[in-house]
């Protein structure tokens, strides 16, 4: 949410239960009726990383949703629910997202502008393929909660964060997004004083995000440890890649970093340092980079590409559109 800078993949496709409004005085979202089908751009596949066994909406009614009221009411129901955003959904503040909730876009067509999504003290969600921009304040917000998954979304110009995870929430995965025209990115953790609510969480994975011209915070990290930033594409960030600080350990693997004069480094403005262990990325007409001390190993199996190949992958397959 808002506050003062300090500075500046692809799962099987999986049948889902499309919500049919045929009654009068329903909404798309209070449909009971469904047929099952397959679609395009219709699917959470599977999470790799901390955010593992999310399943948000899955076993639940499916709702498509075209304006900002169906929307409300589909995220904020008390049931398991996918909800399919075909259109645009402007929002005038922060949205709250109730537990056990997949929000995902059609096709090419899910938007999300105005503001974000509040994902606080909640459980099991997947954010995915919808398109962010303009938002007055984060475009998503993650704070207390467990089990997230924001995967193959277009992020840009939000007035604050574009990605913010803190206040103890753990066991997320940060996958295939294309984040640009930003500043302020990617926050894990919101503040120096905060260790003892977040000493033990802030379980995070980056990985396969497109990190393009975005200035900071690509990941900032207090205090977890480890997080786990690997076969990222960083370009063009003026201000710095990765920042490791207040006794986190990050480990920052496989990425590939192009014109990126501080690509990871320890402490951060008033921030005291954390560690940082840097293995297997590729720098072209970049810093070397600034490491130190050790991180615990991630808890989970990956399968890591070869950080010469993942300027093209990502490229290719981050964003909206490639689910």
């Amino acid at each position: 949410m808002r506050r003062t800078s300090a500075r500046t993949k692809t799962g099987k496709a999986l049948a889902v239960a499309t919500a049919v409004a045929a009654v009068a005085g329903f909404t798309a979202w209070q449909s009971a009726a469904a047929e099952t089908a397959s679609q395009p751009g219709i699917t959470a596949g599977s999470a790799v990383g901390y955010g593992a066994g999310t399943t948000g909406g899955a076993g639940g009614s499916t709702v498509t949703v075209s304006n900002a009221t169906d929307f409300i009411k589909a995220v904020t129901s008390s049931s398991a629910t996918t909800v399919q955003v075909n259109g645009t959904i402007n929002l005038s503040s922060m949205q709250k997202v109730a537990s056990n909730k997949t929000i995902v876009g059609v096709g090419t067509s899910g938007k999300i502008t105005g503001s974000g999504l509040n994902v606080a003290s909640v459980s099991n969600v997947i954010i995915q393929n919808l398109t962010f921009t303009g938002s007055n304040d984060d475009a998503i917000n993650v704070q207390y909660s467990t089990k997230v998954w924001i995967d193959h979304n277009d992020i840009s110009n939000a007035y604050d964060g574009a990605t913010d995870v803190k206040r103890a929430s753990d066991n997320v995965t940060v996958s295939w997004n294309h984040y640009h025209n930003q500043d302020k990115n990617c926050l894990l953790g919101h503040s120096d004083d905060n260790g003892s609510e977040d000493i033990g969480h802030l379980h995070v994975t980056y990985h396969h995000n497109w990190f393009d011209g975005t200035v900071q915070r690509n990941p900032r990290v207090r205090f977890g440890n480890p997080v786990h930033v690997y076969n990222n594409y960083f370009n063009n960030n003026s201000g710095y890649g990765v920042a490791s600080t207040e006794n986190a350990g990050v480990l920052v693997e496989g990425n590939y970093f192009e014109n990126v004069d501080d690509p990871y480094h320890l402490g951060e403005a008033d921030s005291g340092p954390g560690s940082l262990v840097a293995r297997n990325n590729k720098l072209v007409n970049s810093g070397s980079g600034q490491t130190g001390g050790s991180v615990s190993t991630p808890s989970y199996n990956y399968s890591l590409d070869s950080a010469d190949s993942v300027k093209s992958i990502v490229t290719g397959g981050s964003g909206v559109g490639h689910i």
